[in-house]
This record gives C-alpha cells, sequence and structure tokens, in this order.
C-alpha cells in the first residue's frame, strides 16, 4: 500500500479548474431563475402554481399532524437550549415517528414524502427546536440518504437506506481545519489498498450530526495510480470502523443543541462496494447533492419568521408607549410590515422551489441556491428587527425573563441560532460567486475562449465569431418586453393590483441581463474578480425571483379560496419594499466604493493602519493557533463518539 498523499497546494487557477469541472455542466431543463438572469421572464414555468398530487398532501398531512402532537407533547425546546443537548428520548420518538426517513422511498422503510411536506416538517419541528431541524435536515438533506437517492448502486440503496429510515443518523463530512469553500486542497486521502478496498486518514471538521452518527459521507481524495482515475470521491463509511475517533463536540454561539464535532480518520478500511459513484465524482455528487438539499435551510427561515411575526404582532398589541400601543408607532410599524411581508415571500419562495423540486420539471440549481442565500440573509434582518421591537427585553434571555415574572421569549436565542445559516451549506459570499458562475454561463458558453488568457488566437477568433452571432441575436430582445405594455399580466389584478409588480421584475430582468453585459465588455477576463459588481447581480435576481414568487403565491391563494385578499396585500407590500432595494442595488452596480475599499485592504494587510489597534488587550490572545494541526496519524483523544440505540 502506498504512502498518503501529503495535503495538496494549489494555485487559484488550479482551484478554479476544479470547482468547474465539479459543477453541472449542461442544462437538459428549463430554469426559471436563470432565464431571469438572461433577461428572459419566463413566468409560464412558475405560473400556474404547481401543485403536489393528492396522495402526497394525503400523506404528508397525516404525518404532520402526527409530528405536530409531537412536538408539543414531547419536546422542550427551553431544556434543549439549556443543556446544549437534545434529549435521548426525543430521537429515540422521532425515530419511532419515521422523521428520519421523511424523504426515503416506502420500499426502504422511509415515508415518501416530497420536498415540500419534508420542508413543512422541518419548519414545524424547528419552530420547537432549530437543534430537531438540524439534526433531521444534516441527516437526510446531505447525509447518506440523498447522495444514495441521487447516485447510489442498488445494493447501496438496499443495504443503507432502511437503516437511515428508521433507526441510523447520518453525517456529511466534507469541511477540513485548513479547508472550507476551496475543495481543491482537500487534504483526506483514501488510498487503494492490494485488495481493492480504500484506507481513509485524516481530519474532518464540523461534523454536522458527527458526534452521534452511525452513518458518514466522507469526502476523501484518492491519488491518481495505475488503474485509479483518482481525484475527490466520496465513501459511505461506518461511524464503528476502527480508526475513527470523534475528538471534539464543538459549542456554538447558537444552535447549542447540536452534535457538531471533529472526527479524525486513521488507516481506516472501507470496503469499495461503500464508494458512491466512481473515483473523481465526489464534489460533483456534493454540488448536486446541495441543488435540493439546500431547500431545508429556508425551511428553517420561514420558521424563524412566521415566529417573529407571531410575537411582534403580540408584544406590539401588549406594549404601551406614549399613550398608544406600540404597532401604532409608524417607526415600529414599518417593522412589523417588514417582517409580515418577508415571511410571506420566504414561504412562496421555499414553497414553489420546493415544488418544482418535486416535479423535476425545471432544474432548479440556481432557485434552491437563490432560496437559500436570499432566506438566510432576510431571516436575520427579520429577527434583528424583532429584537429591536422588543427593546431591553429583546436582549434578556428568555430564562432571565421567566425569572423576574414574564413571558420567557427567546428572541436573542433565535438571532444566534439564524447566524450561522448565512454560512452553513455556503456562505454568502460564496453562494453569490456559485450563482453568478451560473447565471453568466450563457456567456461563457460563446465568449469563454475570447476571454481565457490561456486560448491561442484561433480558438479567441472562432469564440469571437461565435459571441457576435450570438449577442446579434439576444441583445436586441433586451430592448422591449412585456413589461411596456399597460395591461400585461391583467389576471393578477384582484383588488390590489400586482400586474405592475410583474411588468417591473419583466422590465429589470433586461436591464439586469443588459447590466451583466456591460460588465463582461468592461471587465472581461476580469469579470471573475469583481465580487463586489457580482453580487449585487445576484442580490437583485434574488429579489426579483422572490417578487415572482410573491406575486405567484397570492393568485394561487386567491384561485384556492385561501385568505386570497390577505396574500395579495402581503405581495404588494413585499414588492414595494423589494423594488427599492433593487434600485439600490443597480445605483451600486456603478456607484461604489469597490476601488477604494481594495486599497484599504492592502494597507490593513501592509500594517500601514496597525496604529489604529492600539488602546486595547487582545482577549483571545492565549498562544493558540489559528487553524489547529490536521496531520494525518493515530487519535491522542477520548473519543466523544456517542450513538443514540
Amino acid at each position: 500500500m502506498s504512502a498518503a498523499p501529503t495535503k495538496p497546494t494549489v494555485t487559484e487557477r488550479e482551484a478554479r479548474q476544479v470547482a468547474e469541472e465539479a459543477r453541472q455542466q449542461d442544462w437538459r431543463k428549463p430554469s426559471f431563475a436563470k432565464e431571469l438572469f438572461l433577461g428572459r421572464f419566463r413566468l409560464d414555468l412558475i405560473h400556474p402554481h404547481p401543485m403536489p398530487t393528492d396522495e402526497a398532501t394525503q400523506r404528508g398531512e397525516e404525518f404532520l399532524a402526527k409530528l405536530r402532537d409531537f412536538i408539543e407533547t414531547k419536546v422542550d425546546g427551553a431544556l434543549i437550549e439549556r443543556e446544549a443537548r437534545i434529549p435521548d428520548e426525543v430521537i429515540d420518538g422521532l425515530k419511532e415517528l419515521g422523521a428520519f426517513g421523511m424523504k426515503i422511498d416506502t420500499k426502504y422503510g422511509g415515508l415518501g414524502l416530497t420536498q415540500v411536506y419534508y420542508n413543512k416538517a422541518l419548519t414545524l419541528a424547528g419552530s420547537a427546536s432549530p437543534a430537531i431541524g438540524v439534526l433531521l435536515s444534516a441527516h437526510q438533506s446531505i447525509g447518506v440518504p440523498q447522495p444514495l437517492k441521487l447516485f447510489g448502486t442498488a445494493e447501496q440503496k438496499e443495504r443503507f437506506l432502511p437503516r437511515c429510515a428508521r433507526t441510523d443518523i447520518s453525517a456529511f463530512l466534507l469541511t477540513e481545519p485548513d479547508v472550507g469553500s476551496d475543495p481543491a486542497r482537500l487534504a483526506t486521502s483514501a488510498v487503494p489498498d492490494d485488495g481493492g478496498d480504500y484506507v481513509l486518514d485524516g481530519v474532518k471538521l464540523w461534523t454536522t450530526n458527527g458526534v452521534v452518527a452511525d452513518l458518514l459521507v466522507v469526502m476523501a481524495r484518492v491519488p491518481k495510480s495505475e488503474g485509479h482515475k483518482g481525484g475527490i470521491t466520496a465513501f459511505v463509511v461506518e461511524t464503528n470502523s476502527p480508526g475513527i475517533t470523534v475528538e471534539n463536540r464543538n459549542a456554538f454561539m447558537g444552535l447549542r443543541g447540536i452534535e457538531n464535532g471533529v472526527t479524525r480518520f486513521h488507516q481506516v478500511r472501507v470496503p469499495a462496494a461503500n464508494r458512491v459513484g466512481p473515483e473523481g465524482a465526489g464534489l460533483k455528487i456534493a454540488l448536486t447533492t446541495l441543488n435540493t438539499g439546500r431547500l431545508s435551510l429556508p425551511a428553517s427561515c420561514v420558521a424563524a419568521g412566521k415566529w417573529c411575526l407571531k410575537i411582534a404582532r403580540e408584544w406590539s398589541a401588549a406594549r404601551e408607549q406614549w399613550g398608544k400601543p406600540l404597532a401604532q408607532h409608524e417607526a415600529v410599524g414599518s417593522k412589523i410590515s417588514f417582517i409580515a411581508a418577508t415571511t410571506f415571500a420566504l414561504e412562496a419562495v421555499t414553497d414553489l422551489a420546493s415544488q418544482m423540486a418535486d416535479e423535476d420539471r425545471n432544474d432548479i440549481r440556481i432557485e434552491g441556491a437563490l432560496a437559500k442565500l436570499y432566506a438566510s440573509e432576510m431571516a436575520w434582518l427579520m429577527a434583528d428587527e424583532l429584537i429591536q421591537i422588543r427593546g431591553g427585553r429583546g436582549f434578556e434571555t428568555a430564562d432571565s425573563l421567566r425569572a423576574r415574572g414574564e413571558r420567557g421569549v427567546p428572541a436573542e436565542q433565535v438571532l444566534r441560532d439564524l447566524r450561522i445559516n448565512r454560512i452553513f451549506e455556503g456562505s454568502t459570499e460564496i453562494m453569490h460567486l456559485l450563482i453568478a458562475r451560473e447565471a453568466v454561463d450563457a456567456h461563457l458558453s460563446v465568449a469563454g475562449d475570447l476571454i481565457d488568457p490561456d486560448k491561442s488566437l484561433q480558438d479567441k477568433a472562432k469564440a469571437g465569431a461565435n459571441a457576435g452571432v450570438f449577442y446579434a441575436r439576444w441583445l436586441p430582445k433586451l430592448v422591449a418586453g412585456q413589461g411596456q405594455l399597460p395591461y400585461s399580466y391583467g389576471e393578477f389584478k384582484r383588488g390590489v393590483d400586482l400586474s405592475p409588480h410583474l411588468r417591473y421584475v419583466e422590465r429589470t430582468s433586461r436591464k439586469l441581463a443588459r447590466s451583466t453585459f456591460y460588465g463582461m465588455s468592461r471587465w472581461q477576463g476580469r469579470m471573475e474578480t469583481k465580487q463586489g459588481f457580482l453580487g449585487r447581480v445576484v442580490d437583485i435576481g434574488a429579489e426579483l425571483f422572490a417578487m415572482s414568487a410573491a406575486c405567484v403565491r397570492a393568485e394561487h391563494l386567491r384561485a384556492r379560496g385561501e385568505h386570497g385578499r390577505e396574500a395579495y396585500q402581503l405581495a404588494d407590500a413585499f414588492c414595494r419594499q423589494s423594488r427599492l432595494r433593487v434600485e439600490e442595488l443597480f445605483g451600486r452596480l456603478w456607484s461604489n466604493t469597490d476601488d477604494l475599499d481594495r486599497k484599504v485592504v492592502k494597507g490593513v494587510m501592509a500594517g500601514t493602519y496597525e496604529w489604529l489597534e492600539s488602546g486595547i488587550v487582545d482577549p483571545s490572545d492565549d498562544g493558540g493557533v489559528w487553524i489547529a494541526d490536521a496531520t494525518p496519524g493515530p487519535s491522542e483523544r477520548e473519543n466523544v463518539h456517542r450513538p443514540i440505540r
């Protein structure tokens, strides 16, 4: 058996190449969001709102009723927060209920719920304790079940899915102490042995569910050799395998009940039959899994938004200030309106993207990413506004409030719990780049060689010709559209008129496409370094997607006789608020401090402003290193793995 490879050293270009090779290259199905970024408002792809089947609805509603009864009678969210642990009996109860098999097909012992009802269940469970939502979603959205559903063999599904449905907890292990969003530097190795199996060595960080997991999906690098393509590869690993040590249970500012740890692999033997997909396909498997896996996070944000709205309403009615209820003060009322309208929009985005995932008629890789990005950012803002509405009580813990005789409202906990969502499953900054890459895919497909410094003059000439043909057809279509016709989208006029908002989305999608083209024309190959510009382009697209979803949901509810008038009011309020944000973002596309910021950063890193740091003490200066050593080898620490049996 050959020695484990050393930690790879890669250039920025090599890292980008690894990421590019891992992404799904083709577009075999239509995509509403992709078209939106290209200036084509394809309302027909999302309206009428897609619907689950009657059978799926019945099955989902029956499970939600059982789950609600369990959550209301068996779960104490305050206890989980206080003890920083979900009681074993709660986890056992969730197993018996089938909650760990919500997304697993019934033929493997699962419940076979749709993505829509899976997310509704996560919203319900997460409202009682976000830690429970994370436990269930990490197990099913990115843990063993989802990769096997998409890429596993029939034999692997038969072996592992029944266990995941009822008894075993799973986790997903990609991140390492020195490797986050740059998987090209992945150091954990899986070296083939003479018997055809693999031997794993390495350390994984932030292994959500890892402390209690029975099964792991591990991403490891297989060295290239004779008979082995090599590359980052996915494996299903039994946690009780010799050589696996859970070295630490991590503690965080929020989500105190999650079982997140550090896992070390030392000479861990994994059968070749446990490899998921071919060698080198690990990152593609991870990214494809996340296309729908990311939708679990918006579900938790919807739960937070609904709770923030409930508390804001009840508190603002009970609290009087200067002779009238708090809600009647405009400064507070605007915050309540923002929370209500945004909660409506987040639920619209989540349900729409989930139903699109269930239909499998559209490619939702951009929609899923936009839902994660937008929900995580907006939920944080809603929770922050609730803290402001609650005043000093918003900063006080629920236990402290109870101790002095008031209702134990955990507003500060919700803020802490939500903060990680802007980092989980792709930070906001990484999501901006990921979505931007997909948004400009059509441009790079026809003009990529034109801006690639490694391409020959002949290749550039050919690319220039292809680009000329594409843009000659595409650019004229961005001049006019339905958004300029005063009576278009008239079916959305029901007392409250939402048609102007849809016309705005259509016009603005064309404006966004023109802006993206101008940016590419201006910066060409340097476009990928303009992260501020790309981030604003994506944020505009996210707002347009949310506006579209809100309007479609309002009409959907009206047609079903479910609070249609109120839904139209909320959609109208959201769209008006969103349009203000969009206009600000457009202004910042071209008028910003990006260049000056780069100069300041250069000065900071050169020590030019180090004098500004004087006059303080640094409580973190305790002699610790910035990044823990992850050198492969046997563990010297106690194994804190705690399986729930």
